[in-house]
C-alpha cells in the first residue's frame, strides 16, 4: 500500500510539473530589463494568464515629459496576483529619429600616445645584436606617452626623443600605458652605426586609416554613428585611444569577392570634394562616434525614419542599405535570423544576406560593409559588423540602441534608472 502511495504521489508531482514547465519557460523568456518604445507589458499566453499577473509597481512618466529621459516602469510577475514570482524593468524611450547612412566613408585616425607594433634588434658598434626595449620590459601593443618627460604623439617623435636621450645620458625614461595602467621604464640607447642614431629597437605607429560605412546621422544634435565595431590596430588587434580623427565621403573603386575562409573587401579611396566631413571623439566596442558636418543624404530616406529598440526586433526580412561604386547608395535584402539579447559587444544579431545581386557581387558580407545601416518595417534596427569566416553570407549585427548610447544621443541603463 505505501509503494502504490508513493507512485502515486510521484506521478502527481510529475504531472505538476509537466503542467508548470510551460509557465516557467515563459517566464524565463521575459527578460529582466528591456527597451521600449510603449508601456505594453509582457504577459503570460494561455491558461497562464488567468493566473499570473502582471502588475506596474512604479511609472516615473513626470521624469519623461519633463526631461525627455527614458520613463522606468518597475513590473512585478504575480501568481493569483499575490504571491511575487519575477520582477522585471521596463525603460520606455523617448522617440527618436535618424537618418540612415549607407554612405562609403574614409576613416583616419590619430591614436593618443605611440603604439608599439613591433621589436627589433639593434646592432651596436661590437656588431652584436641586442633588444634594449624587450630586455627593459616593453611589450607590444604598449602605448608610448612620453620620453624623458617629452609628450610624443608621433613615431618620429619617439625616434628623436630616443636618439637625443642616447646623445644625454645613454639611456630614456620611457612613461608607457598598458591595459590602462601607466609605468614607466629606463631602456638602455644602443648606437646604430647604420643610422648614426641612438635606437631601442621598436617599431612604433600612431595612425590608422581605412574606408567604412555610416550607419546614422542625428539631425537635431549633428551626431554621427559608423563602422558598428572597435577599430584596433592592424598589428596588435589592441583597441586604438583616439587623440582626434576625421571621417570623409570615399568612393569605392573596385570590389574583391568574399568566399569561404577569405573574407572580400571594398577598395576606395577618399574623396576631396566631399558633401559632408565629421571628427572622431569615440571609438569604442560598438563604432566610432562624433559631430558631422555638410548634408548627409540617402536617396531612399528623404526623412529621418525611427529607431526600433532591442525588445521590438523581431527575427525575419530587413534591408541593408551599401555602397558598391561610386558613392551610390543601393537596397539589399537580409534576413535577420537570430537576435542575442543583453550582450553589451557588437555582436547582438545574425544576419544572412538574401538578395542575389548582392551575392553575386561581393558574395556576402565584405569588408568595408561594416557600419551599413539595417532596416526592418521602416525603422532602423542596427548595424553589419562581421562577417563569418567561414560563410561570407553571414555575420552579426550591432543594435541601434547600443551605437545610441555610445554616440551620447540616449542615455545609458544607469542614468537612466
Amino acid at each position: 500500500m505505501k509503494t502504490r502511495r508513493t507512485v502515486i504521489f510521484g506521478s502527481l508531482l510529475l504531472c505538476t510539473f509537466l503542467g508548470i514547465q510551460p509557465m516557467i519557460q515563459q517566464l524565463a523568456g521575459i527578460p529582466e530589463f528591456k527597451e521600449q518604445s510603449n508601456e505594453a507589458l509582457p504577459q503570460l499566453t494561455g491558461l497562464f494568464s488567468q493566473v499570473v499577473k502582471a502588475e506596474p509597481n512604479v511609472s516615473t512618466n513626470a521624469v519623461m515629459a519633463s526631461t525627455g529621459k527614458p520613463e522606468v516602469i518597475h513590473v512585478s510577475y504575480k501568481l493569483f496576483g499575490l504571491f511575487p514570482i519575477k520582477n522585471t524593468e521596463i525603460k520606455v524611450m523617448p522617440e527618436v529619429k535618424l537618418i540612415p547612412g549607407g554612405q562609403s566613408i574614409g576613416v583616419s585616425l590619430q591614436a593618443k600616445g605611440v603604439m608599439v607594433v613591433g621589436q627589433a634588434a639593434v646592432t651596436g658598434k661590437d656588431g652584436k645584436p641586442v633588444y634594449p626595449a624587450k630586455e627593459a620590459g616593453i611589450e607590444i601593443g604598449d602605448v608610448i606617452l612620453k620620453v624623458d618627460n617629452q609628450e610624443v604623439k608621433t613615431d618620429q617623435d619617439v625616434a628623436n626623443a630616443i636618439n637625443q636621450a642616447g646623445m644625454k645620458q645613454g639611456y630614456a625614461e620611457i612613461l608607457c600605458q598598458r591595459n590602462g595602467q601607466t609605468t614607466q621604464k629606463r631602456i638602455n640607447t644602443v648606437y646604430c652605426p647604420e643610422t648614426n642614431r641612438y635606437r631601442v629597437g621598436l617599431y612604433v605607429r600612431n595612425e590608422a586609416a581605412g574606408v567604412g560605412t555610416l550607419t546614422f546621422y542625428e539631425p537635431q544634435s549633428h551626431k554621427y554613428g559608423a563602422l558598428g565595431h572597435v577599430i584596433n590596430d592592424a598589428d596588435t588587434n589592441q583597441k586604438i585611444e583616439v587623440l582626434n580623427g576625421s571621417v570623409i565621403a570615399s568612393s569605392i573603386y573596385a570590389i574583391e569577392k568574399g568566399r569561404r575562409g577569405h573574407p572580400g573587401e571594398k577598395v576606395g579611396s577618399f574623396v576631396s570634394q566631399t558633401s559632408f566631413s565629421g571628427n572622431i571623439e569615440k571609438n569604442s566596442v560598438s563604432g566610432i562616434f562624433g559631430i558631422m558636418q555638410g548634408q548627409v543624404l540617402n536617396p531612399y530616406f528623404k526623412e529621418a525614419i525611427p529607431v526600433s529598440w532591442e525588445a521590438e526586433i523581431k527575427e525575419g526580412p530587413a534591408k541593408i542599405y551599401t555602397v558598391l561604386e561610386g558613392e551610390t547608395i543601393e537596397e539589399f535584402d537580409v534576413q535577420i535570423e537570430r537576435i542575442m539579447q543583453n550582450r553589451i559587444d557588437s555582436k547582438n544579431m545574425v544576419i544572412h544576406v538574401t538578395d542575389p545581386r548582392l551575392l553575386e557581387k561581393t558574395g556576402g558580407i565584405i569588408q568595408g560593409m561594416s557600419g551599413s545601416p539595417i532596416i526592418q518595417d521602416g525603422k532602423i534596427v542596427g548595424a553589419v559588423t562581421h562577417v563569418f569566416v567561414n560563410d561570407a553570407t553571414r555575420g552579426y549585427g550591432v543594435f541601434i540602441q547600443n551605437m545610441l548610447k555610445e554616440a551620447g544621443v540616449i542615455s545609458g541603463q544607469d542614468e537612466a534608472a
